[in-house]
């Protein structure tokens, strides 16, 4: 029987990696070796496709589906940026800070999809503006390149300003629906190397924001999700994993991943004069800059006043945050001790809650006259439907990941069937030679493992082949679990050095600002440091945050039940 399940793991697993099939479709590989092989029923095998978690994804994405349907994303996106400013080295941060937080609660791939083309439009004007100062310029005033790149203008320059303004502006309005066009007066589409190190740098740090930002979450990534549910079925006991531990743990590491992250990139395409290019002073503004910050502010007034929608959406948003913290706090007795049966709610229940109130509270302001637009930009078309929901079902179903949704299921049904079967506890003893090394080392070396076949296989699978066996491994040598399943799952989201790692990397390709040499160069850096940051958490807050100094009883009853 462990022959037989062992089978179908390989089989799954190469498709997987080797993606000769879409993802989900190799995800049902078990729905019909498992019962022809005998290692688990047909019924059995079909509740493992759909499980708390598939719905707590479910009532995330009716949210991500209002933020996205009402520009709330964006509002959000530009304001960060303002406050930042257009300083090269600040403008990056700016958008590295709204890019991880909105990552936390949609998907990196929409993140990175929504916040991209708001950076593009940015990049553009400062593109379009060298340009001008190379070209328009030399029409109209009798300078020296060397004129325009002092910071402190002369009167009759300045007189120039409004002019070289408004052409500028014109210029990026004409070129702004084609990104990629090249200058056709020259070779490049970039008027100076510094201009296309930070398209780069800009570029790469919304990506490894973003996946950075779906750390801190459960919902933050589908490798949470698929580590969450797979620990609570194997560790029914533990009650250990939930929205708030794992908020306290995450978060100090994507902070530390953020600041080091945009320290690294900064370093490599900017060079290190942060004085330069991080300063808020007024006076050390150059005309570009500013050129800039009034086209980001400009894209910030067209969205208008806030509207009835967003400030639902924002509600909801925050709502849904606190009931999540407030569940089961752990150090204080949360909102779920009110009700008499204890265990019957997750955040699940929250979320499918909240998502279900979108569907029925109207979009239209109560006892407001004017008609509502479709959406949140201002547009002139108008809704018929007085009493239209916040979001539809179609609105749903473009966010909904149902790829995901088989895929996490079809890992469960591989777990389900290593441990009926017995081949977990098989693979426990083969690992039995290395209960010699100190647990931190077992750790480290399941986060390097982790982190290189990432890189070329997807993360969700990765993680599906990789938690049932470092489960085993941990149980065998006597580890609390977590120790290893914890960073084994934030590592494995660290593929980041080609297009092909995940999603968020091939949009940003897409763009043509970077090529493979360049994510190769700076996603090792981000890789590096974040298996260091990983590992320095997971031995310093996280030692009392989950008691990883003792073998748990939770995972001593697993082991017992697991060997008879």
């Amino acid at each position: 029987c462990e022959a037989c399940c062992a089978y179908v793991l390989i089989v799954t697993a190469v498709y997987w990696v080797s993606e000769a099939v879409p993802l989900g479709a190799a995800a049902l590989v078990p729905a019909f070796l498992y019962p022809l092989f005998g290692v688990l029923k047909s019924s059995e095998v079909a509740t493992e496709y759909c499980k708390d978690t598939t719905l707590l994804l479910m009532g995330v994405i009716c949210l991500a589906a209002s933020i996205e349907k009402w520009n709330l994303h964006k509002r959000i996106a530009l304001r960060m940026v303002m406050i930042a400013g257009a300083k090269p080295g600040m403008l990056v941060l700016g958008f590295m800070c709204c890019t991880v937080f909105l990552s936390m609660w949609l998907s990196n791939t929409s993140t990175t999809a929504m916040v991209m083309p708001i950076a593009e439009a940015v990049l553009q004007q400062l593109i379009s503006t060298g340009v001008a100062d190379t070209q328009d310029d030399s029409e109209t005033v009798e300078a020296t390149e060397d004129d325009y790149k002092e910071e402190n203008l002369e009167k009759n320059q300045l007189e120039l300003t409004h002019y070289t303004c408004s052409s500028s502006l014109v210029q990026t309005a004409i070129s702004m629906p084609e990104p990629k066009k090249e200058k056709e007066s020259k070779d490049s589409r970039y008027p100076t190397k510094r201009d296309h190190m930070i398209c780069k740098c800009l570029s790469l740090s919304i990506t490894y924001a973003a996946t950075i930002g779906g750390l801190i979450t459960i919902t933050g990534t589908s490798t949470n999700l698929i580590f969450a549910e797979q620990f609570n079925n194997r560790y029914p006991d533990a009650k250990v994993i939930n929205f708030g531990t794992w908020f306290i743990f995450s978060f100090p590491i994507a902070i530390i991943l953020l600041l080091l992250t945009w320290v690294w990139l900064h370093f490599l395409f900017l060079g290190c004069n942060f004085r330069e290019t991080c300063s808020l002073s007024k006076k050390r503004k150059t005309r570009r800059e500013i050129l800039s910050e009034r086209k980001i502010h400009d894209e910030y007034i067209k969205l208008g006043p806030i509207s009835y929608p967003e400030v639902v959406t924002g509600v909801f948003f925050i709502l849904m945050t606190l009931l999540w913290f407030t569940r089961e706090p752990g150090f204080v007795p949360g909102w779920t001790s009110l009700f008499q049966k204890k265990g019957y709610r997750t955040d699940a229940t929250v979320s499918v809650l909240l998502g279900f109130l979108l569907f029925l509270i109207p979009a239209r302001r109560p006892f407001s006259r004017a008609p509502r637009t479709t959406a949140g930009d201002g547009s002139a078309e108008r809704d018929p439907d007085p009493m239209a929901p916040m979001i539809t079902w179609k609105d749903f179903q473009n966010l909904m990941p149902w790829e995901i949704v088989i895929l996490v299921g079809g890992g469960y049904a591989l777990a389900a069937g290593c441990k009926v079967s017995g081949l977990s506890v098989w693979i426990g003893r083969q690992l039995e030679p290395m209960s010699g090394l100190p647990p931190w080392m077992v750790t480290l070396l399941a986060c390097l493992l982790v982190s290189a076949v990432t890189e070329f296989a997807s993360n969700p699978a990765t993680l599906t082949v990789f938690l049932p066996i470092l489960s085993a491994l941990s149980e065998t040598l006597q580890i609390n679990p977590l120790h290893t399943l914890i960073p084994a799952t934030m590592c494995v989201s660290f593929g980041v050095m080609l297009p092909v790692g995940n999603p968020p990397n091939a949009i940003v390709f897409s763009y043509g600002h970077v090529q493979i040499s360049d994510m190769v160069k700076a996603g090792f850096g981000v890789n590096l440091i974040g298996v260091l940051v990983v590992m320095l958490a997971i031995m310093t807050w996280g030692v009392p945050l989950f008691n990883l100094t003792e073998f748990p009883e939770w995972a001593i009853d697993r082991n017992v039940t697991g060997s008879l």
